[in-house]
């Protein structure tokens, strides 16, 4: 995962400042590998009463908890709800973050630490900023394309930033924090009920097909001056499993079957350190789709014939991870068996993924998130990191947001920003740890079920979504984006299956367009308006249904 300044810097950043003076001498992690043990669950490791000098386990979750959510509420736009990619003032929004975000305000609320009317009115501002925002083929002033959005768009006016690509698993992280959304806020309340419809709206206008380009599997980004030249395919295990599980379960452009297939034709089989599993260097690969979709139980065709399932996958990842570090074959300074973690985030030269097994990039840096984001995996082996990391290095590593995103006791560097990205896992794997909330309410959402059914995972039990609620005759929603030159999209339920007809008008009354389509029953279904050859100006539009039609306006920009 890039963040913004790879692409200010061409690719690295600036070496940050030595922080000297933090510690008179490196102090060593000095406590013996505890054996592996089996899988396990919170109850069978229970949050011991103290842990570390200073803070018990259970409050030092807490704290790290609230204030790596801070991050996102205090790190964000609040006329349009867009969140930092890190915490400089600087800094685009990154749209993987946002996603994070909306997952971690939903949290907040569940902890009182903003009211429901906040978060959601937070929530809801950053998804109608990216569904009002204009998306199209052009090179400057969109957000996005074909209902995918560009990795950055600058914080202010919610468009592309530098020459950034249409980026697939930027935008599948951004949609399974708008999915959150709308399996969190479930009640008959209408401010819910706008989050839900906007919710479907953005997720349904998603053309993941399109990324296929023709082929099997997704393409990883995609570009207007370029296209998909130098962009290959997701394929072998890593961070874009969540992508391809809501790809295909989209209702409206869902990719074949086939492509499961294609994704995990690249795994490879591996031992490291006792740890028989499919690897992938850096923790993040192993945390990212785990922080929704609960894969606990549910194999899917490959894993069955290894007689695992993902969340077993990472547990074992996560403790070969820390093996390496206790081997520590590089001789790193600090590494042991309380202290390990390593993912992509920034280091002393700029920005790299980090990780191991196998070794990738190893130069000394830990990345707090690595661990902290595992809790869920390996609560046994966690916590006494996060103790040590509180403990012995918090000096120069904690503070506002909580750890900051990377540190090098080799070198004796302390990195000076949060990262959404790193900032986001950690709030969300914490609540799956303490209570399960975040996987509960995410496995009732028939979209993802659907994808991991057609995706071969076994065990997967279809729930509604919510209880049926009749939606009015008509509703008919705001198009998007608005105003718009070329075409816009409008999205409507009816409460009766049949023949709609949508009509615009310009002032002075001519009808000069007319869409006919049938519609089926209390479903968010969406009409392309195309306006190119209409003047600038305000017109309107009527849907009609069954006798009934509802009225919206619209402008035309050139």
């Amino acid at each position: 995962m890039k963040t913004w300044r790879d692409f200010r810097n061409g690719g690295r950043r600036p070496l940050a400042g030595l922080c000297a003076g933090l510690l008179l001498a490196v102090v060593g992690a000095g406590v013996a590998a505890a054996a592996d043990g089996p899988r396990g669950t919170r109850e069978d490791y229970p949050v011991f009463t103290m842990g570390g000098k200073s803070l018990s386990n259970e409050a030092l979750l807490d704290s790290l908890q609230r204030r790596s959510f801070k991050y996102f509420w205090y790190e964000a736009n609040p006329v349009n709800g867009l969140i930092r990619d890190r915490s400089q003032a600087g800094s685009p929004c990154s749209i993987a973050a946002q996603g994070f975000g909306i997952s971690a305000i939903c949290i907040a609320i569940d902890h009182g630490w903003v009211t429901r009317e906040e978060g959601r009115a937070r929530i809801m501002l950053g998804m109608q900023t990216l569904w009002n925002g204009a998306q199209g083929s052009g090179v400057y002033n969109t957000n996005g394309y074909k209902g995918l959005f560009y990795h950055f768009l600058d914080i202010n006016s919610g468009y592309r930033t530098w020459t950034c690509e249409l980026s697939t698993i930027d935008t599948a992280l951004l949609m399974a924090g708008v999915l959150d959304a709308k399996q969190y806020f479930i009640t008959s309340d209408p401010a819910d009920v706008a989050v839900r419809d906007l919710a479907d709206s953005l997720y349904r206008r998603v053309d993941w097909d399109f990324m296929r380009n023709g082929g099997t599997g997704i393409r990883m980004g995609w570009k207007p001056e370029t296209g998909f030249t130098n962009f290959g395919n997701w394929i072998g295990y890593n961070e874009a499993m969540i992508l391809y599980v809501l790809a295909l379960g989209s209702p409206t452009h869902p990719v074949p079957t086939t492509a499961w297939t294609y994704w995990t034709s690249g795994y490879t089989w591996a031992t490291y350190y006792g740890q028989s599993y499919v690897p992938f260097g850096p923790l993040f690969g192993h945390q990212y789709s785990h922080c929704w979709i609960d894969y606990r139980g549910i194999p899917d065709t490959y894993m069955t014939a290894r007689g695992i399932d993902y969340f077993e996958n990472s547990r074992r990842a996560t403790y070969a991870a820390r093996s390496y570090c206790i081997q520590n074959p590089y001789g790193r300074t600090a590494y042991g068996a309380n202290l390990w973690g390593l993912t992509a985030s920034d280091d002393p030269n700029g920005y790299a993924a980090h990780g191991a097994p196998p070794s990738q990039s190893d130069n000394g840096t830990i990345s707090p998130t690595a661990a902290a984001s595992s809790i869920a995996f390996a609560p046994e082996i966690v916590l006494p990191c996060l103790q040590n990391m509180y403990d012995t290095w918090g000096v120069g590593l904690w503070g506002k947001y909580g750890f900051k995103d990377a540190f090098n006791p080799t070198v004796y560097w302390w990195g000076q920003d949060w990262l959404g990205i790193d900032q986001g896992p950690i709030v969300i794997m914490i609540e799956n740890y303490l209570n399960g909330s975040v996987w509960h309410r995410y496995m009732m959402n028939a979209d993802v079920v659907n994808g991991l059914k057609r995706a071969g995972f076994l065990n997967v039990t279809a729930t509604p979504d919510e209880p049926f609620k009749p939606v009015a005759m008509i509703e008919l929603q705001q198009n998007a984006p608005n105003p718009f030159h070329g075409s816009t999209t409008i999205s409507f339920r009816v409460r009766e299956s049949g023949p709609v007809i949508l009509k615009m008008y310009d002032l002075l009354g001519r009808q000069v367009r007319r869409v006919d389509v049938e519609a089926l029953a209390n479903d968010l279904q969406q009409i392309t308006l195309d306006g190119r050859g209409l003047p600038s100006g305000a017109y309107a539009y009527s849907l009609e249904s069954h006798g009934r039609k509802e009225w919206k306006r619209c402008i035309i920009v050139k």
